[in-house]
């Protein structure tokens, strides 16, 4: 897995990372609403898709996300063909108690703090949305574990079994193995996240 890593990391892929994490360190640099945007992206990729969260974000602004009534929430993720619409929507318009999503999270001292808070206030998201949102915003030392990188920690021995729920504490004990990793081949977590995500589906999204 090392070498595969450090291949990648010299080609056409890397430059392809390097790319993508610019484009969160210039997201981080914007305003509250752009971040409210990017939360409600996290919360609709849950249990769904990064792709269905993309279409959606890109049918709606930051200005819909933050005021459209709740029923036309609701129409506009149904006519989307989004599962969950209902109830993401809902979610969405709770999170807009937290419409100084920014200035909330870049109080605190380190990006895991923030991912708790996240965890505790924001509904629809778990530590693996909060920590795909974390690092879409820019910070770089949390780990994204959803299906296609616990797929391929299996497939490389660093796991012994997916496991079909994550609770705090195996989510923690996950993230420590990649971030082992990611010290042997002079990644962050957010960068390697983009590298698995690429040896398993061959898009690097975001």
């Amino acid at each position: 897995m090392v070498n595969e890593i450090n291949e990648l990391k010299n080609g056409s892929v890397g430059e392809q990372v390097s790319e993508r994490m610019k484009e969160f360190e210039e997201l981080h640099k914007k305003s509250d609403k752009e971040w409210f945007s990017e939360l409600c992206f996290c919360i609709l990729t849950a249990y769904s898709s990064v792709q269905m969260g993309l279409k959606i974000q890109n049918k709606l602004s930051c200005e819909d996300f933050l005021m459209l009534p709740l029923e036309n929430l609701c129409h506009k993720l149904r006519e989307e063909g989004y599962r969950f619409w209902e109830r993401r929507a809902d979610f969405i318009v709770c999170a807009r108690d937290f419409y100084n999503i920014k200035e909330i999270i870049t109080s605190f001292p380190d990006e895991r703090l923030a991912r708790e808070w996240l965890v505790k206030r924001i509904k629809g998201l778990g530590y693996k949305e909060a920590s795909h949102f974390l690092r879409n915003v820019g910070f770089k030392n949390v780990a994204i574990l959803d299906r296609h990188v616990m797929r391929i920690m299996f497939e490389y021995g660093l796991i012994s079994e997916i496991p079909k729920t994550l609770t705090r504490r195996m989510y923690l004990e996950l993230e420590q193995k990649l971030e082992d990793l990611g010290r042997m081949v002079g990644l962050s977590l957010g960068e390697l996240d983009l590298y698995l995500w690429y040896m398993k589906t061959g898009k690097i999204l975001k």
